[in-house]
C-alpha cells in the first residue's frame, strides 16, 4: 500500500492487532516525542465509553488521529517509527491538512487531520487538543458526528453513545459543552443546518434501537437540551445573511473520501 519513505521504522516496533490498545500505543508514542495528537472517530467514542462498553457497540476498523498546524514532520515521523506506511502521493497532495498512512500487517488505515476537521463541514478540531488525554474533548468529537449530511447508523450509533455516556451542561466539566458546540453552529449556517437534520433524525430514530426506556428518556432530553442551547446562541451576521438563502444553495461539502465508515 504504501510508497518508499525517507523515513524508517526500528525493528520490532509494529502496530499491535488490538485497534484500541495500538490506538493508545499512538497517543503514548507522540507523547515520547513531544508531538500532540489525539484521537477521534470510533475509536475515541469507545475510550469515551465506561469500561464495560458503549450503549450501542460497532465494529471500528480504522484509526484516526488530529493534530495542529506544522507537525506534519514530526508526526510523519513519529507513525512511521510506530510501523506506518505513509501513502506518499495523498500526502504530497494534501499534507497541510490531512495525511494517510498504511498499517500493513493488519490490514488498516490511519488517518491523520492538520488543524481542522474537514469534511462535510470544517470544525476546528484542534485548537483544544490538550484538555483530553486520549481523545479530542466530547464537544468537538460530537460536532464531527454531527456535521455528517448522510448519517450512516454507525454514525447514529456514536452519538446516542456521546449523549447517553455524558451529560450536556451549558459549559466545562466532564460533559458535552453545548455552548461551544452553540457557538460553532452560530458562526456557520451550514454546519448549524447539518446538526439540525442530524439532531431530528437522531430524534425520530432512537425508539428503534429497543433500549430500555430509560435510556431512551435520557437520549432524547439530552439531545433536546443540546438542540435548545444552539438556537439560544447568538448568531453572527454571516450567519443571519446566509439564513436568508436557506436550502435554495447547497449547504454542505461532498467528502473527498467516506469518512462515514471510521
Amino acid at each position: 500500500m504504501g510508497a518508499t519513505s525517507i523515513f524508517s521504522s526500528p525493528p520490532g516496533n509494529r502496530p499491535v492487532p488490538d485497534l484500541i490498545e495500538e490506538s493508545r500505543r499512538l497517543v503514548d508514542a507522540s507523547n515520547k516525542k513531544g508531538v500532540l495528537v489525539r484521537l477521534l472517530g470510533g475509536v475515541a467514542v469507545y475510550l469515551q465509553s465506561p469500561q464495560e462498553g458503549p450503549l450501542l457497540p460497532r465494529p471500528i476498523n480504522d484509526i484516526d488521529l488530529v493534530t495542529r498546524r506544522g507537525a506534519r514532520t514530526a508526526v510523519t515521523g513519529v507513525l512511521v517509527a510506530a510501523g506506518y506506511a505513509p501513502d506518499e502521493m495523498f500526502n504530497a497532495l494534501h499534507g497541510s491538512r490531512r495525511l494517510l498512512f498504511f498499517d500493513d500487517a493488519n490490514g488498516r488505515k490511519l488517518d491523520v487531520f492538520v488543524g481542522e476537521f474537514a469534511m462535510c463541514h470544517q470544525v476546528p478540531i484542534a485548537d483544544r487538543l490538550d484538555r483530553e488525554p486520549l481523545t479530542v474533548p466530547l464537544a468537538e468529537l460530537l460536532m464531527t458526528k454531527l456535521q455528517i449530511v448522510q448519517l450512516t447508523e454507525r454514525d447514529q450509533r456514536d452519538i446516542y453513545n456521546l449523549v447517553f455516556h455524558h451529560d450536556v451542561t451549558a459549559s466545562g466539566g466532564d460533559a458535552i459543552e453545548a455552548d461551544y458546540v452553540g457557538e460553532l453552529c452560530a458562526r456557520d449556517w451550514g454546519l448549524w443546518r447539518t446538526a439540525k437534520a442530524t439532531i431530528e433524525q437522531c430524534q425520530k430514530n432512537v425508539a428503534d434501537y429497543q433500549l430500555p426506556p430509560a435510556a431512551v428518556s435520557l437520549i432524547a432530553e439530552r439531545l433536546d437540551l443540546l438542540w435548545a442551547q444552539i438556537e439560544a446562541t447568538p448568531k453572527t451576521a454571516r450567519w443571519r445573511m446566509r439564513n436568508r438563502v436557506g436550502d435554495r444553495m447547497r449547504w454542505y461539502n461532498e467528502p473527498e473520501e467516506n469518512a462515514q465508515s471510521k
